[in-house]
């Protein structure tokens, strides 16, 4: 039976970061609904999207967050970015790419320490995120939302 990809097939770059992430996800949220006429449905209506997610990292990688955060001046005046997640297994065909556009990340939970954990456990720092862009959200190069003219 071939391997199949899951989250060690996974590589994420955050713009021009390389990032190791402990967690990542990407949540879609579309608006479109059922036109109604009458009480009874009467075709679709096209509806907003939005998107959002959180980044789990280790200390290590949130140290390169930081650094590019300094380098802009703040985390406020971070530029939006691209997150490019590419999912693969080696010698196999199965593969996934996906990417959302401008992404704005927001600190909100800076810290969450557990000292009853186990001692191989590490920090960990979740970064929430919005997607920001008009190109929204791509799966394998296939726009999510439908262009509007």
């Amino acid at each position: 039976m071939a391997r199949k990809i899951n989250g060690l097939g996974f590589n994420l770059a955050l713009g021009d970061l390389d990032i190791r992430v402990m967690k990542f996800s990407l949540n879609i949220n579309d608006d479109s609904g059922v036109a109604m006429r009458d009480g009874r449905p009467d075709g679709s209506l096209l509806g907003q999207v939005t998107g959002d997610g959180e980044i789990e990292v280790d200390v290590t990688d949130f140290k390169l967050i930081i650094a590019a955060a300094k380098e802009a001046g703040s985390f406020q005046d971070l530029p939006a970015f691209d997150i490019n997640a590419f999912g693969s297994i080696a010698g196999s065909n199965e593969e996934l790419k996906i990417e959302a556009f401008e992404c704005q990340l927001k600190l909100s939970s800076l810290l969450d320490v557990d000292k009853t954990g186990s001692s191989n456990d590490q920090t960990t720092i979740t970064i929430p995120y919005d997607v920001t862009g008009q190109d929204f959200v791509s799966i394998d190069g296939v726009p999510y939302a439908k262009k509007l003219s």
